[in-house]
């Protein structure tokens, strides 16, 4: 089926969200039982770690760890979230730098100055913007982003989502006193796809829609290690203890082109693979077999695809043996986990 399409369900009673384009899954969101990223806490400094320059914290659902710490004393409460997933039998990973988010606005504390997105280029809704932003937060000592959803949308709905985001980050900014306390809980898979996937697509509701519109198949066949890469090439993404493979395969193809080639598909589905796979932390691609000279168009195709991406992604760069090491954020629930 071509075109966008939002599906909201559940996956054994949790709260989940789909997008499939032009029929393919592109991304899942489900519930779990850690904290969701986005939640705010009032924490309480714990005990520092030494030679990591970090420190563990106390919240309500566990330890949280807070990395680059300065100037903080065991049994300072401050204002923490959420960033991502911990890994099993670790701590949740935790920021100071605050952000409110919605569909339209990014309240950010830490930054004052307005930006709008520089997907937004007609120089007359800039100005429109720009104008909505000074009516709503024209006195607020806080940053603000308006998100790329902001083109075409009405100009009421940004307003108040403007001023809705304000409203929460102040009344959390001031609930700085206490013991560790859970102040504003992140937002669950059917706010987020509402939040994050903006982009026009049509939105099924509907109890089991999952099964009806291909999600359960298309996750069931992500739950295995191989993603076709066209032309009998494939590439296999496994996830070890320590990181997670990649390993990318010609098939039957040995002409002299056929690495470059598989090599530049992946390239391209990479970031997807990942995505709908919920994986995340070191990731090391062994590609197949291509010349040195190819490498920087690989590079730049590599970078194409995760910068439209919505996980952070850091291309970190070759090894001595010739494979490609990146560094990504825990965004996900691994799949395995939540079809376990």
């Amino acid at each position: 089926m071509k075109g966008r399409q939002i599906i909201l369900d559940h996956i054994e009673g949790r709260e989940a969200a789909a997008l499939m384009v032009d029929g393919q899954l592109d991304d899942i969101l489900v519930d779990g039982d850690a904290p969701r990223p986005g939640t705010v806490y009032r924490a309480i400094a714990d005990r520092p770690v030494k030679g990591q320059g970090g420190m563990f914290l106390k919240t309500p659902d566990g330890p949280a760890f807070l990395r680059q710490v300065k100037g903080l004393a065991p049994g300072q409460a401050l204002l923490v979230q959420v960033t991502g997933y911990a890994e099993p039998g670790k701590a949740i990973p935790v920021t100071q730098k605050l952000l409110f988010k919605s569909r339209f606005a990014i309240v950010t504390p830490d930054a004052p100055g307005l930006n709008i997105s520089r997907a937004i280029r007609d120089e007359d809704t800039r100005d429109t913007l720009l104008e909505i932003a000074h009516d709503v937060a024209g006195d607020a000592d806080m940053g603000l982003i308006l998100r790329s959803a902001c083109d075409g949308a009405d100009e009421d709905e940004i307003a108040e989502d403007i001023a809705a985001m304000l409203d929460l980050a102040r009344a959390v900014l001031k609930d700085t006193e206490g013991g560790a306390e859970l102040l504003a809980e992140g937002d669950g898979p059917h706010v987020a796809a509402w939040r994050d996937w903006s982009d026009p697509a049509e939105i099924v509701t509907e109890a089991g829609s999952f099964e009806t519109h291909g999600v359960l198949d298309a996750l069931e066949e992500a739950q295995g290690p191989r993603v076709p890469l066209g032309g009998g090439a494939s590439l296999f993404v496994e996830p070890t203890r320590a990181l997670v493979a990649v390993d990318v395969n010609t098939g039957a193809d040995t002409s002299p082109a056929s690495g470059l080639k598989a090599n530049m598909a992946t390239a391209k589905l990479l970031p997807r693979a990942l995505r709908v796979r919920g994986l995340g932390g070191q990731i090391v691609v062994d590609l197949a077999p291509m010349p040195k000279k190819d490498r920087r168009a690989f590079e730049s195709a590599l970078r194409a695809a995760f910068r439209r991406d919505t996980i952070d992604t850091t291309l970190v760069g070759w090894t001595p043996l010739g494979h490609y090491e990146l560094q990504r954020k825990n965004a996900r629930i691994a799949l395995s986990e939540v079809l376990s």
